[in-house]
């Protein structure tokens, strides 16, 4: 029996479906294998998410360095992202940009993409364990994570669990600035994603669908961390890894 291989119509059919629209900022966590057969391979999944948020939309993705010793072999044009074939593919494509930070660098593409990922220098906002000078702040108010927090923007979750939801880090961070505010030797907490996730799918408050064959959530950056930092404000110890 043949293997279906998905097209660019169909597959932004599917990708509509989860109610991405056109202008929309959506960051997405991937696996390339969950979609199954694509015809024209990650070019055309690249293009499903160009043609459904338009142009005056903008795709963010992870490029992040995780590797051993990041800050001393780190180079911001060549270094590869280690989390996902999709997103070093999304890095190296032509009229994408990415954020200069050694360990948590953000790739954009679309309306104003290098102006979005062009302040991750900055000393500015939250403090985080990934901080390292001359770099700017992980999850500061000048990082693309934080500005697609505060812009609003949707997180596509494409074939990945909770367990590649980074998105939970700026749950974590700021908790940690909260409470260190009122007292200096607080110490940061590590939460556990997968517990989180469950919460937050029972929650409702996110669509779930399939795009090709990958199972895909899709919500509000904003709608998520605010809710899951509400709970572990009033509920932290279950949560604690």
């Amino acid at each position: 029996m043949a293997i279906a291989s998905y097209s660019q119509k169909a597959l932004s059919q599917d990708l509509r479906g989860l109610g991405v629209e056109a202008g929309a900022t959506i960051f997405i966590h991937s696996s390339f294998r969950s979609l199954g057969s694509v015809i024209g391979g990650a070019d055309t999944v690249v293009g499903v998410f160009k043609d459904v948020v338009g142009p005056e939309g903008l795709i963010l993705m992870p490029s992040f360095n995780l590797v051993e010793k990041r800050a001393e072999t780190w180079d911001v044009e060549t270094t590869p992202s280690t989390v996902g074939w999709l997103t070093e593919f999304f890095r190296q494509m032509d009229g994408t940009f990415r954020s200069d930070h050694y360990s948590h660098s953000v790739a954009s593409s679309g309306k104003k993409a290098s102006d979005f990922v062009a302040d991750h220098l900055s000393q500015e906002g939250y403090r985080s364990p990934w901080d390292l000078q001359p770099w700017g702040k992980t999850y500061g108010f000048q990082s693309p994570m934080y500005r697609a927090y505060q812009q609003d923007g949707k997180l596509l979750m494409l074939g990945v669990d909770y367990q590649s939801s980074t998105y939970i880090h700026l749950v974590e961070v700021m908790y940690w600035n909260q409470r260190f505010a009122a007292n200096s030797d607080a110490s940061y907490v590590a939460l556990d994603r997968p517990s989180l996730g469950q919460f937050w799918d029972a929650s409702g408050k996110l669509t779930r669908g399939q795009v090709g064959n990958a199972d895909c959530r899709f919500f509000s950056i904003r709608n998520y961390v605010d809710f899951l930092l509400e709970e572990v404000k009033s509920n932290l110890f279950p949560y604690v890894v």
